[in-house]
């Protein structure tokens, strides 16, 4: 008989830990949560970039929780910038991943005799850059808005600022809008019908576009000079048309 049975010594029965046994994820992470103040975690996360904060919310279920609230959000957004605030909610939490200049811009309200040069001339901007980032496809677009996106060309003209997440379905683009001059009081209309003229207007503008064979803003310019009627659009359309056809003698 084997006397190290005897004596108490290792059993070949008795259960042993495996060998290079893993560690528990779960177990790390809620040590982990343990050793960080929920205030102190807050403030490390907030400073953090807004790609960064993103994959900090993939660590355990607290840093998910920090990094996904607001206020941790903006504040990370508006870092880079040195902006004071941001109102509204974005369509998608994606929007706050990325902090760029491009998803700020100017709003400039659209006045009688504005041409986009003009406007490029006054924010000191390229025309094609206010074209491209308000879906313009000619400088005829200006007619059919009441306002245009700025792109940002100095950075510096929004420390300290407010702005306002808003889609703005003519650049079909969501964007933080500075106002320069402050925000006008008409917005506070109800988001509905603002949506719901918008989309009339459209379906107005599709109307005349298909007819005249025309690209978005000829047929926007045929509509402001027509002050929206569609079928006086049509008619001063048509009569331009002849205008230049009788002058090529064609």
């Amino acid at each position: 008989m084997d006397s190290r049975g005897a004596a108490g010594g290792p059993d070949a029965s008795s259960p042993a830990d495996p060998p290079g046994a893993e560690p528990d994820p779960a177990a790390d992470s809620d040590a982990m949560d343990a050793r960080l103040p929920a205030d102190l975690l807050r403030a490390v996360l907030q400073r953090l970039p807004p790609i960064d904060l993103a994959r900090s919310a993939c660590v355990c279920r607290a840093w998910r929780a920090v990094a996904s609230d607001r206020a941790v959000l903006e504040a990370a957004f508006c870092a880079p910038w040195g902006v004071r605030r941001v109102i509204g909610e974005p369509e998608t939490q994606a929007f706050w991943r990325v902090a760029t200049l491009g998803r700020f811009a100017l709003s400039h309200a659209v006045r009688r005799g504005d041409t986009v040069p003009g406007v490029a001339l006054k924010y000191s901007v390229q025309v094609t850059d206010i074209k491209r980032f308000n879906n313009m496809m000619s400088d005829h677009g200006i007619y059919s808005r009441e306002r245009l996106l700025i792109p940002i060309s100095n950075p510096e003209i929004l420390l300290g600022s407010t702005c306002y997440i808003e889609m703005d379905h003519n650049a079909k683009r969501e964007v933080a809008v500075f106002y320069p001059e402050g925000r006008p009081g008409g917005k506070t209309e109800s988001l509905a019908n603002t949506v719901s003229a918008q989309r009339r207007s459209r379906r107005i503008l599709e109307s005349v576009r298909r007819s005249l064979h025309v690209d978005d803003g000829t047929a926007a310019y045929y509509l402001s000079v027509s002050e929206g009627d569609p079928r006086a659009a049509m008619m001063e359309y048509s009569e331009d048309l002849m205008w230049e056809l009788q002058r090529t003698g064609q």
